[in-house]
């Protein structure tokens, strides 16, 4: 079972902006290639850092609001929200060491 939480724009407030923890959000969609070649990397993250931060994927074809709302233009688009803001994004498809770096200044 993979530690990623679906997040739609219905519990998005409840899911992300109330999480005790620290949320890294992937706003992606289906047909997106690049989407599909960070997919992996986002798992693993999520297993090595379940516990400590909530990762969710959203879908951008299925939740417009929440993507229209944080100004996604390009995807994939990594949030990292704390404490309901938004700390940290990158855009496109990022090494897994590199989006680890922001996880962990994120926890910090």
């Amino acid at each position: 079972m993979s530690a990623v939480v679906v997040v739609s724009d219905a519990e998005f407030d409840q899911t992300v902006l109330k999480s005790d923890k620290p949320v890294m959000l992937d706003f992606w969609a289906e047909w997106c290639q690049p989407c599909k070649m960070l997919t992996p990397t986002v798992e693993e993250l999520a297993g090595e850092f379940e516990g400590q931060v909530l990762v969710g994927k959203l879908n951008v074809d299925d939740n417009p609001n929440t993507a229209t709302t944080y100004g996604i233009r390009g995807i994939p688009t990594l949030l990292f929200i704390k404490d309901g803001q938004v700390v940290q994004q990158l855009v496109g498809v990022k090494s897994k060491a590199e989006i680890k770096k922001v996880i962990e200044e994120t926890l910090t």
